[in-house]
């Protein structure tokens, strides 16, 4: 399950409604291809047919989503726990070092300067889901693991 805004949701379901949309022009251009002669030399109607292919399979993974994906609204969200929206500082136990992190769904427009964006199904997102000031987890990461605790959560 996938946590979002309704703001998100509202971005895949018009993602989704421009792929069926697209899905209808593709139809028309493997039919129009097909009138130009031998289908087994026809490169026009063989990239119509893959481009459709393509399409329907964004289609189907954006269906997919959409079904899986659990609508957070903003009074919904505790402000004591790090979750979706929230921005927070955690301290990496072996360097000590601090850094800021905001949660964001997968559709994060990644224009922080002042945190660095986590979506909520990365390594590092994901770990931090749900902990309280204090509480501390490890992270795998490729680089290895890591031990972060949660110092304060800003909002």
């Amino acid at each position: 399950m996938e946590f979002v805004t309704q703001i998100d949701k509202e971005k895949l379901e018009k993602l989704l409604s421009e792929y069926r949309a697209l899905d209808k022009s593709l139809t028309e251009r493997i039919a129009e291809a097909r009138g130009h002669g031998d289908l087994r030399e026809n490169s026009d109607y063989h990239a119509a047919r893959e481009d459709k292919s393509m399409n329907n399979l964004r289609i189907r993974e954006l269906d997919a989503r959409l079904k899986s994906v659990q609508v957070i609204h903003e009074g919904e969200m505790p402000s004591d726990m790090v979750f979706l929206g929230a921005v927070v500082r955690v301290r990496d136990e072996q360097s000590g070092s601090v850094e800021t992190y905001k949660i964001v769904s997968s559709l994060g427009d990644g224009s922080a300067t002042e945190y660095r964006e986590v979506t909520t199904t990365s390594p590092i997102g994901e770990s931090l889901m749900k902990l309280r000031i204090g509480e501390s987890v490890r992270v795998n990461l490729p680089r290895g693991e890591r031990r972060l605790t949660v110092v304060e959560i800003v909002t």
